[in-house]
Formats: C-alpha cells, structure tokens, sequence
C-alpha cells in the first residue's frame, strides 16, 4: 500500500522489501482529513492529520518532548517527536527549534542539540513491540527551524543573491558541511535545495534584513534554516518547496513524501475494530503524556 504524506515547517531509498502492495490514489478521498494528535511546547508546535478513511488503521500514538533551552532543559528550544503505527508500519515526526547564532562554533552546539534529542526522547512502551527511540521506527521525519546558517562572510553574498546562485551558496551550509563531515544527522536525506534561503526577512517584506541595515549587530547572513530530512525504507520524497508567507521572519518549508506499507498486516488484525482501536490510542495518549488531541477528530472525519 502506498500512503503519501503532507510535511511542513528529505533522494529517494529503493523499495527493498517484496510483496503484495495496495495502491491508494490519494484523489479519491472525499471525507477530508483527521487529527491524529496535536502538541505544543512554547513555540514549538507539531500536529499530525491523517486522511479519514485510514484514520481507523493508525494505532499506538504515542509523543515525546525534550527541551533544550535554558540550562539545556527550557522548552523555548527542543522537540516534539510523536509515534505511530500504520498497519505495522511504524512512523516517527519530529518537530525541532534547535539553538540559534551564527557565531563560529554555534554549529557545534546545534549538533548536540540532535544528539541529545535523539538520546532522551523515548516513547512509552505499551507491548512488547513498541518502539521506545526516534531511530527505533521505520520512517522518521525530522522538520522545523534546525538554525544552520552559511559558514562564510559576507564577501560575495549579495551577488549570489542578487543571481539567484544558490548551489554556490549552499557549498557554506552549516548542515551539509557537518552532515558530510559525519558528526550530525549521518546517514539523513535530504531531498534538493532549489528555493531562496529562508532566513532572515523583513517583517511583512520579500527582503533580507541583510540588504537593508548598516548595523552589523542586526544584520544577519541569510540562511536555509528551515528544513525536513528523513531516513526508512519505502519513504520517497516527490517534492520540497518553500512558501511565501510573510507572517515571519522566516519562510516556510513543505514537503510531499509517499510512503509503501507491506499489506502482510491482514494476517495480524486485532478482533477489535479499528475505529475502537485508535479511540483508545487518542485517549491514552491525552491521559498519560497530556498531549492535546482531539479524540473525536480520530473518530470522525474532520477537514482543514
């Protein structure tokens, strides 16, 4: 079976495993969209909607939050991660603010900030076979404001801009120099980088605060800070765009993901029916680690 999913704030792997697949044309649904989940932790937000019609095939919701902010701990900066389950394929979203800066060695600590995400977000075990860590699950998709910035001067920049020469300002991306490096996010993906840099605008403004001020404490060197990488077998990325939102000093970032599942979950169904199942999910999810979900959004269909 083929699911597609809709991220926002990533090369494609081959589809190794053999058998019978569903096909799903994503156009035919007519009922809309679910809330699977919902959570907030100070600025950080993460919500996860699912098409109704296989809303009743997602159990096991499960989330995670670890701050990073203050003293290492604050929610101001961090993630929210949430697990599910699609028909025994099990999915993770992790939703970050890593810390900001553009002075040389902030790189450094935004790769701890990853190693520490990874390290202390676990997941509530309710079996056996569910899956306590982010790199436990079979996809993950990791998105949000990760705060890499270009590792160079000013020099050139306004030219490069000025052509749209983005490759050539991409050779300075913080995030490709240490992912290549391997002492961040190895063994990622993530999908071309074809759009301006996302950071940092004028307020309501097509324009870089860079090419506008004279103060150097003001100015900042534009940025691809908003992102979406992934990794797990089955997962294609079909495109990575940005929008032209001007409610931030940011631009935002989405992406169009499908996704295989091995249909050999039929010959391991509960008894139980799918809707009774995921209402339990919800309810579990919302009494035990009070994430902010909307339990009858699970049940019926609800669209945005």
């Amino acid at each position: 079976m083929e699911e597609e999913f809709d991220g926002a704030s990533t090369s494609s792997s081959e589809d190794d495993e053999a058998g019978e697949f569903i096909e799903i044309d994503p156009t035919e649904s007519t009922a809309g969209y679910a809330l699977a989940a919902s959570k907030q932790m100070v600025g950080i937000f993460l919500c996860v909607w699912v098409r109704s019609e296989i809303m009743c095939h997602v159990t096991d919701l499960r989330v995670s939050c670890v701050g990073r902010g203050i003293m290492g701990y604050m929610g101001n900066k961090g993630s929210i991660s949430m697990s599910m389950t699609m028909r025994g394929t099990t999915f993770c979203f992790v939703c970050t603010h890593l810390t900001s800066g553009e002075k040389e060695g902030d790189e450094v600590r935004r790769n701890c900030d990853v190693t520490e995400i990874l390290r202390r977000t676990r997941f509530i075990r309710w079996s056996h076979r569910s899956h306590n860590t982010i790199m436990d699950h079979d996809n993950v998709i990791w998105l949000g404001d990760l705060n890499y910035r270009l590792a160079s001067g000013y020099g050139d920049m306004h030219e490069l801009l000025r052509k749209n020469d983005w490759q050539t300002l991409l050779e300075k991306d913080q995030l490709r120099i240490e992912q290549r490096a391997g002492r961040v996010f190895d063994g990622w993906k993530e999908g071309m980088i074809h759009f301006a840099p996302t950071y940092k605008y004028l307020a309501n403004s097509d324009c870089y605060v860079v090419q506008t001020t004279k103060s150097r404490e003001k100015r900042r060197i534009p940025a691809w800070c908003d992102r979406i990488l992934w990794r797990g077998n089955g997962i294609k990325q079909q495109w990575y765009v940005r929008g032209e939102s001007r409610f931030s000093d940011h631009r935002p970032v989405s992406s169009l993901f499908s996704v295989q599942i091995s249909s050999d979950h039929h010959r391991q169904r509960n008894s139980i029916s799918g809707t009774a199942v995921i209402a339990n999910s919800c309810a579990r999810v919302q009494a035990e680690e009070m994430l902010l979900t909307r339990v009858q959004s699970c049940i019926e269909a609800s669209r945005f």
